[in-house]
């Protein structure tokens, strides 16, 4: 985690989700303010999004290149997001009038939010929420006074205390969207932010995904592979779960609604029926799967 800007992982998600918006049909996802808050043009990203360019020289740009030419983990990206906001209306119109976002990186939801009375807790890395801050400024994106910025560090900072100050309601209904993060936290971490979920005096539900621990000896080779590589950035995975596991730990909690998806069953169901990932699904989405669960 770089202490002066996003991390690698937000900018990779945020290039991606902005490239979604240029390159892929029928759009999983419609976000025109990705491009807008990285500051970049369809030329720029479209250069990203081709295959065989020559990076070489700045290693941040091969990690943008990767993440958004690979559509697999593009789609991905635009699935889990489109699955969260879809769940949040849903919520809304049961009454839902507050959502938080852990982790929020560079996400526009509640730039786009068309719910008038929800309010928005956006928590991430404070250098993450700073540079965003200042994009956010420079792009003219406006922010609406319904969104509050809850700086917190995942693993030194209490999520509880952080989210009181900036007058979370924890008597009322909540919707917790926590996505790309978990895999980056160690187990104890996770635990304790479930834990606090779980504890929302009304119905609380959280949306996440995670990383299913590898059952074969060439899927651990694999995904350890993908692991170093993540290390290798500054970004290393604490955290692995096998379906079974966590819907154990979260019914242990008090979730009593689990619903658990393949990354690729997620991607599908948004794209009418396609046969894009029929039979066996990409090596870059085997492992990633998407939780919902609520109480």
């Amino acid at each position: 985690m770089d202490n002066e800007g996003p991390s690698r992982t937000a900018l990779v998600t945020a290039y991606a989700r902005a490239y979604h918006q240029i390159a892929d049909q029928p759009r999983i996802l419609t976000d025109p303010l990705a491009a807008r808050l990285l500051g970049v043009t369809a030329d720029e990203l479209t250069e990203f999004g081709l295959p065989d360019q020559d990076h070489a020289g700045s290693g941040d740009s091969e990690i943008l290149r990767l993440g958004v030419g690979d559509r697999p983990r593009r789609l991905f990206f635009a699935a889990r997001a489109r699955f969260a906001e879809d769940r949040v209306a849903e919520a809304v119109a049961a009454g839902l009038r507050q959502v938080v976002i852990l982790g929020a990186g560079l996400d526009t939801f509640a730039y786009r939010d068309p719910h008038p009375r929800l309010r928005v807790f956006e928590v991430d890395h404070p250098a993450t929420q700073a540079w965003k801050r200042q994009r956010l400024n420079a792009s003219g994106i406006d922010q609406p006074e319904r969104l509050t910025f809850v700086p917190v560090d995942f693993e030194t900072d209490t999520l509880a205390t952080q989210l009181a100050i900036a007058g979370f309601n924890r008597a009322e209904s909540a919707v917790f969207v926590w996505l790309g993060v978990v895999f980056y936290l160690t187990q104890d971490a996770v635990r304790a932010t479930l834990e606090y979920i779980a504890r929302q005096s009304e119905s609380a539900e959280v949306i996440f995904d995670y990383l299913r621990a590898a059952d074969t000896d060439e899927d651990r080779a694999r995904l350890q592979a993908r692991a170093n590589r993540a290390t290798a950035v500054g970004e290393p995975w604490f955290s692995y779960f096998t379906p079974d596991d966590i819907a154990a730990r979260l019914r242990a909690l008090g979730f009593t609604d689990i619903e658990d998806h393949a990354a690729a069953d997620v991607i599908t169901g948004y794209l009418d029926g396609s046969t894009e990932f029929a039979g066996e699904p990409p090596q870059a989405l085997r492992p990633v799967r998407i939780l919902r669960a609520s109480r």
